[in-house]
């Protein structure tokens, strides 16, 4: 898969069928346009071509009302290469882009620039100064310009349509198992190990924190998850929150790596959400806590051991 930052070698997107929007989270409903446009672009040997933003435009148009992302531009390329798409173009945002209207930007966009063959939208999908232009809009400008549309229809899961907003619903009320249904795909959050009080050590239990998270985070409690240090997978024991039965405050998110030792400070974790295991509890001693931690540790192995089965 290539990717471009910008308009950079035409001669790797051009002529081919495209698709534009943000794509955060890269959902179930998200990966079904990406089916449908390689399935178009392999049916008429061309390319099939996503083009994203860096920034969300939200962040450049109404700063103070981006909510939190679902995923990392990094983690978005990997989920694209792996539904087969030829080419990203990433392009950096600016007021330039957000004050064409719909008009010129299917202009100096999507002909100009992209020369497609072809477009696949979701049901959703708003462009153009003000968000003015939807998908009718979209399906005229195509058809005057002798170009093929596609509208991927809906998808609907758990009585609710498939949407980025939807998952977000799911995970910050802490339903983690859904959101994942409707991701497609565990629900990812990166930090950097940062040191601790380093008190779960002394209790059998090292945890390592993570620093600098900007992905959405769900409400605290106690977490099941996966990670792969080394190459080699773990599942992981995470609690979000402070930590009252010590009386501490503040907003941490620990992560007990299972079966396994050795130092991560100041590197890079990618842990994977997979469920909720319970909400956050203060114990009325040291003792009682590491029992309900060995518990949980038994509950992480279950839970993950039901949901690869399903």
């Amino acid at each position: 898969m290539h990717i471009k930052r910008g308009f950079e070698t035409p001669e790797l997107y051009r002529d081919g069928w495209v698709t534009i929007g943000n794509f955060d989270g890269v959902h179930r409903g998200h990966q079904a346009m990406l089916a449908t446009l390689v399935f178009r672009a392999r049916e008429t040997q061309t390319r099939a071509v996503v083009m994203t933003f860096d920034p969300h435009p939200i962040t450049l148009l109404r700063p103070q009302q981006m909510p939190p992302a679902l995923s990392l531009l990094d983690h978005k390329l990997e989920l694209f290469e792996q539904h087969s798409i030829d080419t990203v173009i990433v392009y950096p945002t600016d007021h330039a882009l957000l004050k064409l209207t719909p008009g010129e930007f299917f202009q100096n966009i999507v002909l100009d620039q992209l020369n497609a063959v072809g477009m696949v939208e979701g049901p959703n999908f708003f462009f153009g100064q003000g968000r003015a232009g939807n998908v009718e809009t979209l399906r005229s400008l195509c058809e005057r310009a002798a170009r093929k549309f596609e509208v991927v229809p809906a998808l609907i899961m758990q009585g609710r349509m498939v949407s980025s907003s939807e998952v977000r619903a799911f995970i910050a009320a802490g339903e983690i198992v859904q959101a994942v249904e409707m991701l497609g795909h565990p629900y990812r959050i990166r930090g950097v190990v940062g040191r601790g009080a380093a008190r779960g050590r002394t209790i059998g239990f090292p945890t390592a924190n993570l620093d600098g998270i900007s992905t959405l985070l769900p409400p605290d409690g106690v977490y099941a998850g996966r990670c792969r240090v080394g190459g080699k997978a773990y599942l992981v024991a995470i609690n979000l929150g402070p930590n009252p039965t010590f009386g501490e405050s503040v907003r941490k998110f620990e992560t007990h790596i299972l079966d396994f030792a050795g130092d991560l400070y100041g590197r890079t974790l990618d842990v994977d959400l997979i469920a909720r295991v319970r909400s956050t509890v203060r114990f009325e001693s040291r003792e009682a806590l590491m029992q309900q931690l060995k518990a949980d540790l038994i509950a992480v192995r279950t839970l993950a051991n039901e949901l690869s089965r399903e």
